[in-house]
């Protein structure tokens, strides 16, 4: 039997999730916290991820003790402090602020398809990573980053492409993540041993 489920996500010891979906095949590390988010099929984030107002794509590979939509503190007021729009904590005739609350779950942070965020990588709210980007560990990820991009550094900026163009592109095009589970499984030896561009010329993309 296989340890995951295409019917429901595994979530690990102390793992919390609030106004999120998780598709098939999907896993949540211990001490995870997914807030305002979706997990697409086969995604998965390690121990103590915290993950807010994201989509996670297909195959996402999250590693542990990482930050993604992380959300900011009202810099242009007189304080920065949660007494602000936690107010409801401070004051009993005072309710939280909703408008606030919205506007950053509004922010929206997008892993694409088959990415890697490393170990305590930050990735900052309305950033988008692209198809098969890998995100190097302790970056800190201010901009969008380019498919099959690797990017490293604070603030992150671009080391080298995975594969060259041509390949990225032809990667994108046969979008093996959008295959049926029983496909994957056909194909599993071709993704275990064949680079990118055999992978592709085997597989018709």
């Amino acid at each position: 039997m296989p340890k995951l489920s295409a019917t429901q996500p595994l979530f690990h010891a102390g793992a919390t999730a609030t106004n999120s979906t998780f598709g098939p095949w999907t896993e949540v590390g211990e001490g995870a916290r997914i807030q305002n988010s979706e997990f697409l099929a086969y995604a998965y984030c390690d121990r103590f991820a915290d993950v807010a107002n994201t989509t996670v794509g297909k195959f996402a590979n999250i590693a542990a003790f990482t930050r993604i939509g992380p959300t900011d503190h009202p810099m242009d007021h007189a304080s920065l402090h949660h007494f602000l729009y936690r107010s409801s904590y401070y004051f009993g005739d005072t309710p939280d602020d909703a408008a606030f609350f919205a506007r950053r779950a509004a922010r929206r942070t997008v892993l694409g398809p088959d990415t890697w965020v490393g170990h305590g990588a930050i990735i900052r709210p309305e950033v988008t990573v692209g198809a098969g980007a890998v995100i190097a560990a302790g970056a800190v990820v201010t901009r969008d980053v380019a498919p099959y991009m690797i990017v490293a550094g604070v603030p992150a900026t671009p080391l080298r492409r995975r594969f060259s163009q041509a390949v990225a592109e032809r990667m994108l095009a046969l979008a093996w993540w959008d295959w049926p589970h029983e496909r994957l499984r056909d194909r599993l030896e071709d993704f275990r041993n064949l680079t990118a561009e055999d992978f592709l010329d085997t597989c018709g993309g």
